[in-house]
């Protein structure tokens, strides 16, 4: 992300497991897109015109390169639980309907879900992702992966070798990786030189065939 994500809090106290939330939420974000520019996220309890409790509302904006911001925005639902009516003097106690606001951890991570799945289609629609057979969709193959530093490289059909990382992989796939996985891949020039801004792992009978024969493409070389 080129600037730091900018948290709000009005009307609610801030806490560590909060904060945990939301830096969770904004990590799946950039490993959804390493491109993002900024991230802001409002968090707040407000009264609305229709509603006599006081309701959580969130809010997260992203901006990214090239496209109008995702805005995300939710206020927290009543849930309702049956409780014991005090009143009733029988020996069956009558359930009635009671509610209480949507917990707001629950609601932080609910948003930042339906963030990152907006974000989801954001990327894939601006990198062109259309289903296609596998086989054209293999631009390359794993070829060194240094899970501790989450970093690796990947071998192109044309025997170049492009610098990745975890923020890079699309969908939370890192943990897929290995030497000798094919994938698909978006190329930019980075700090690094040649590098994958996003990476995605493809499915393809003869994988292992194809890294073979990239490993004998570079030896010509």
């Amino acid at each position: 992300m080129e600037t730091t994500p900018e948290i709000m809090f009005k009307g609610i106290i801030r806490t560590s497991y909060i904060d945990k939330l939301i830096e969770r939420g904004i990590a799946k974000l950039e490993r959804v897109c390493s491109y993002i520019i900024s991230t802001r996220v409002t968090v707040e309890q407000t009264q609305t015109r229709h509603r006599t409790d006081n309701p959580y509302r969130i809010l997260i904006e992203i901006s990214i390169r090239d496209r109008p911001d995702i805005v995300v925005e939710r206020l927290s639902n009543k849930i309702r639980k049956p409780v014991d009516d005090p009143d009733q003097v029988n020996s069956r106690p009558v359930r009635k309907r009671n509610a209480r606001e949507e917990a707001l951890p629950a609601l932080i991570v609910s948003t930042f879900d339906s963030a990152r799945r907006e974000l989801e289609k954001v990327v894939e629609k601006q990198h062109g992702a259309v289903k296609v057979h596998p086989q054209q969709r293999a631009q390359a193959m794993v070829e060194k992966i240094f899970p501790d530093q989450q970093y690796g490289f990947l071998r192109a059909l044309d025997g170049q070798s492009i610098y990745f990382n975890r923020n890079s992989v699309l969908h939370d796939h890192w943990e897929k990786l290995k030497v000798g996985t094919a994938v698909r891949y978006t190329q930019e020039i980075g700090d690094k030189g040649l590098q994958a801004s996003t990476v995605e792992p493809v499915e393809i009978r003869g994988a292992a065939e194809m890294h073979g024969s990239l490993h004998e493409s570079v030896t010509e070389l």
